[in-house]
């Protein structure tokens, strides 16, 4: 036989560069059973010869045109001196179609939709505690690229998908461990013997490569290092912490790479910098460049077949200089968010250890119930006021992409979990109750009685000069109401008090906390209505209402020890029916 063809038989095409170098040889042997010649050199003249098309395997499914003759009778066939200009016009277009956003997958067993959805999926520290979770989760990724049948033996009717990237985070508690071992190392005590033992037996109980042992081995080895010289310069600056808590995430992407490898998904672990992650210098909190996902999509078309898993680290970037930075607060999914948006995934799929946003803390709430779906400004909102939901930064990018999320149970996977999009339900009256605990309420009045502009302007350029800043405000012409949370520093707030009492009368109140509605604001009066006749009976006391500067949140300042009686009270009058001062709706009481 002609000699692409032998190559072509004889080749089991894998994935990879090597997969799309035989891909191409197929294409053009195909070119050549179409046109009836054989391919020489560059420069040789083609010679007929038979072709025994039978001996072509493993050929992709066609995505867009076909690449041979359109018509039986051979009419559309190449003249001879056309030959190479049409190999190499059918290479392009070959390659064109392999670069396509979706793949056109032939069937898989136990599902009937052949085109998966593009995503990108991001799994906690919780979802990867151990061994026995990384399994979990690599079966998880495995059914949803190939969903099973169902227990009686029929198709599954779940859509599979095709998971561009899955972002992980370290291993259990593996970044607190880490800090902890930071600080030891300034005490003169070097100890990551834990880590070790949870990365090694995880490689042992998969019998994971040696390389790859190897690799997450000497990855721990530079951090024992790395402490030893904090230890001995008794030093370790916002730099170096960033650099020691990047060694959880850059274990576990390898560990999670090699176990999807070894039950039949291609995969390969990435450092979060090796697919154009790049931030700006702030040690600690970074932030994503502003060409971040530009930089994102360039290394993804450029670098990584999109039908091998990219296994990326969460949480971690380069800076300009190539120095690791961490992204701060949510930064595993922003890490997911910024690449969904820079691939044009059909989803983002956060996995997290609950069935998705809850109308309340489950903790606290036993009847807590899930919420299907929700709009980017509803879980901004309810992230900021203390909900565990996706950090309002990390949602920006698919919010820019209008992109949705999907925030899913890792330990219940088949609970449909909550949607994140641009509309959630515009027929809910409430969407969630969430409590901010431990702030302070600052109340301000003017001593001066300057006018509103004067006074605002006075007071705010003191809050600016002492970096503090506000959850909730409410003002009137000569006085201010604010918020205070936890993490404000009591030595800038004595700071600001003493600088406001040059020209107001400043009175704190500690111990207090937000109850925030996420609401449809249209219908706040019988909102309101209903919460102040729970109030009123349960003995609840409001000392600061805000509304309006958001479209969907109500926010109460109440006691710290009355905030649990006041989300029960809430959640029983809007969630379950039940409210012992009656429910309003549309200025009707009933309940």
């Amino acid at each position: 036989p002609p000699p692409l063809f032998a190559m072509v038989h004889h080749e089991v095409i894998p994935h990879g560069a090597r997969g799309r170098v035989a891909l191409l040889a197929a294409a053009i042997a195909l070119l050549s059973v179409a046109s009836g010649f054989q391919l020489g050199t560059v420069g040789s003249r083609p010679s007929r010869g038979p072709v025994d098309s039978d001996r072509i395997h493993h050929r992709r499914p066609r995505v867009g045109g076909g690449l041979g003759a359109s018509g039986e009778d051979g009419s559309d066939r190449p003249k001879d001196g056309e030959a190479p200009r049409s190999a190499s016009k059918a290479i392009s277009s070959y390659k064109s179609g392999l670069n396509e956003r979706r793949t056109d997958f032939s069937a898989r067993p136990g599902s009937s939709v052949a085109v998966p959805l593009d995503v990108t999926m991001k799994f906690g520290g919780s979802s990867l505690a151990n061994s026995e979770r990384v399994d979990r989760v690599a079966h998880l990724i495995k059914d949803r690229i190939r969903p099973p049948p169902n227990e009686d033996g029929t198709e599954s009717g779940e859509a599979p998908v095709r998971p561009r990237a899955v972002v992980c985070s370290a291993m259990g508690k593996t970044t607190n461990n880490l800090l902890s071992a930071g600080q030891m190392a300034l005490e003169g005590r070097v100890d990551i013997e834990a880590l070790r033992t949870l990365h090694a037996t995880t490689c042992a109980d998969f019998d994971l490569p040696d390389h790859t042992r190897d690799e997450v081995m000497g990855l721990l080895e530079e951090c024992e290092d790395m402490l030893n010289g904090v230890r001995l310069i008794q030093e370790l600056s916002p730099k170096s912490l960033d650099q020691l808590v990047s060694y959880g995430e850059r274990c576990s992407v390898r560990i999670m790479a090699a176990r999807l490898n070894q039950i039949g998904i291609p995969a390969q672990a990435f450092d979060a910098w090796d697919v154009g992650v790049y931030t700006d210098d702030n040690y600690g909190d970074a932030k994503l460049l502003p060409n971040a996902v530009d930089s994102i999509k360039e290394r993804f078309a450029s670098r990584i077949d999109p039908n091998v898993v990219a296994v990326v680290t969460g949480f971690i970037g380069h800076n300009t200089k190539g120095r690791i930075t961490t992204l701060g607060r949510g930064g595993s999914d922003l890490t997911a968010t910024a690449i969904g948006a820079a691939l044009s995934v059909d989803e983002v799929q956060v996995w997290k250890d609950v069935d998705g946003i809850l109308t309340a803390d489950p903790r606290l709430v036993g009847n807590a119930i899930p919420v299907s779906r929700v709009s980017y400004e509803e879980a901004s909102e309810l992230a900021y006021f203390g909900a565990q939901v996706l950090h309002p930064i990390a949602m920006q990018p698919a919010l820019r992409a209008d992109i949705p999320v999907r925030v899913k149970n890792s330990y219940n996977p088949s609970a449909p979990g909550s949607l994140i999009d641009g509309d959630g339900d515009p027929d809910r009256t409430i969407t969630a109750i969430t409590c901010k605990r431990d702030v302070t309420l600052m109340d301000i009045k003017s001593l001066q009685m300057l006018g509103a502009y004067g006074f605002l302007s006075a007071v705010f350029s003191q809050f600016e000069k002492r970096r503090v800043s506000v959850d909730v405000l409410a003002s009137s012409e000569v006085s201010i109401s604010v918020t205070l949370d936890k993490k404000q520093s009591q030595g800038d707030i004595k700071s600001l008090r003493r600088d406001l009492e040059s020209f107001a009368e400043v009175e704190l109140k500690r111990d207090r906390a937000i109850l925030t509605l996420i609401a449809d604001v249209k219908r706040s009066s019988d909102v309101l209505a209903t919460v102040f006749r729970s109030f009123s009976a349960n003995g609840i006391t409001v000392e600061m209402m805000s509304q309006g500067a958001s479209k969907v949140n109500i926010s109460f300042i109440v006691r710290e020890d009355q905030i649990d009686d006041a989300i029960l009270q809430l959640h029983s009058c809007f969630f379950e029916g039940k409210c012992d001062a009656g429910f309003i709706e549309e200025g009707q009481v009933s309940g």
